[in-house]
């Protein structure tokens, strides 16, 4: 199943998109269910639900469906209670920047101040004067975790996604110790523009055969398959459980095959076989425009 949140009438909703028909709102297939994503996944999103939805889908009339024409999405949602990223988590990557490979992930704390959706922009910083994005899968926390098992770990997750996580590199540069501040400038992640359920997203084949890919402007910059992650999703939800609990909706950024610099007049995606797209512009406003340019949203 594909879920997102839309624009209707002003107003955010979660809805299913259905491949060939289009978009149905939450409260259509079931009003007693929350109207908001993030607290559907705190409600609880299991196979058992996601069936009932499926028939319910199945059921409804054409009339039923939004086009993609007639509806905004936006970010899945605004504020989950976390989200950690993962460096150098593919090894091609450590390669690339010569950096030894860390000898357990090497993760950091977002803020949900950096979140933003599809097609928002990605607003770069006066301090940041190079900044990359970076193409990577979206672990989706479907219910709360901790101290869990590797071998029971992907039972946890809800859905995947793709994600852009950004990265003012010249301050990371300076110091390794700076990397919480080089990363949670505002719109410093981009995730959607939908939440696919696991058993969707793999359709038969192993998690280890998705293909993650950053491009920039249209074109491939590096891409590569989760095999070739240093630490695998059911490792990287467990190894982060056994620090702190994890919560629905929370979400496990799980690393870059590669990070593009992106400046002014740029688009960043994050392109990822049977899962999505995502695609955000760059934009650079000058150092006195800056503060106006960062969403007002993000800054409630």
């Amino acid at each position: 199943m594909r879920l997102c949140t839309i624009t209707l009438d002003d107003c955010p909703v979660a809805a299913v998109r259905d491949p060939h028909h289009g978009f149905v709102p939450l409260p259509a297939l079931d009003p007693t269910l929350p109207a908001d994503l993030l607290e559907l996944l705190r409600h609880g999103l299991d196979a058992a639900l996601t069936e009932r939805l499926a028939a319910r889908l199945a059921e409804l009339p054409e009339s039923a469906f939004h086009a993609s024409g007639d509806v905004h999405i936006d970010a899945p949602y605004r504020r989950p209670d976390k989200l950690w990223g993962i460096g150098l988590n593919y090894v091609a990557h450590a390669d690339d920047l010569a950096t030894p490979h860390p000898t357990k992930p090497a993760s950091f704390l977002k803020g949900a101040h950096t979140i933003v959706g599809p097609d928002e922009p990605i607003v770069l910083p006066p301090e940041g004067r190079r900044v990359t994005a970076e193409a990577e899968l979206g672990l989706v926390i479907g219910r709360t975790c901790w101290q869990v098992d590797e071998a029971e770990a992907l039972d946890s997750i809800a859905a995947v996604c793709p994600v852009l996580d950004q990265t003012a590199e010249d301050i990371l540069q300076e110091n390794p110790r700076f990397l919480t501040r080089s990363k949670n400038f505002p719109t410093f992640f981009a995730f959607g523009p939908e939440l696919v359920t696991l058993d969707e997203a793999l359709a038969g084949r192993p998690l280890e055969d998705i293909t993650v890919g950053t491009w920039k402007n249209g074109e491939l910059f590096r891409d590569n398959v989760v095999a070739h992650m240093t630490y695998d999703p059911a490792y990287l939800v467990s190894f982060h459980s056994r620090t702190m609990p994890l919560y629905p909706g929370d979400i496990i950024a799980t690393g870059t095959p590669g990070a593009v610099v992106v400046d002014d007049g740029d688009f960043a995606e994050c392109r990822i076989d049977g899962i999505g797209r995502l695609r955000n512009p760059v934009v650079r406003p000058d150092p006195p425009q800056y503060a106006e340019a960062v969403p007002a949203y993000l800054l409630r």
